[in-house]
């Protein structure tokens, strides 16, 4: 089984930018379908980021253009580069990893806070 731990979230003003980070243990990233997936206040938990079929990156329509996933196999890390971050993008923010087998996203990492004052 794979570990995710988030990093790097924290307190910006609007425009700011931060970079997160999901470092992997236990298991190769490479074995594994990666997503962001973000709950802000009193909302549900949204998918933000992740692969689709034949390793498409798929954005929601809200972080198009502002948020950029990738992946570093040699340090079995996956990032998300946040710019021109916006208030409503305040949330906890987590990765997720799905088994290849699977149709679920099973592990999860603690989240780490985004927040962002106008």
């Amino acid at each position: 089984q794979v570990q995710l731990v988030e990093s790097g979230g924290g307190l910006v003003q609007a425009g700011e930018s931060l970079r997160l980070s999901c470092a992997a243990s236990g298991d190769t990233l490479s074995n594994y379908q990666m997503g962001w997936f973000r709950q802000g206040p009193g909302k549900e938990r949204e998918l933000i980021a992740g692969n689709r079929w034949g390793s498409t990156i798929y954005y929601t329509d809200s972080v198009k253009g502002r948020f950029t996933t990738s992946r570093d196999n040699s340090q079995n890390t996956l990032y998300l580069q946040m710019n021109m971050l916006k208030p409503e993008d305040t949330a906890v923010y987590y990765c997720a990893a799905r088994p290849s087998r699977s149709r679920n996203f099973q592990y999860w990492g603690q989240g780490t806070q985004v927040t962002v004052s106008s």
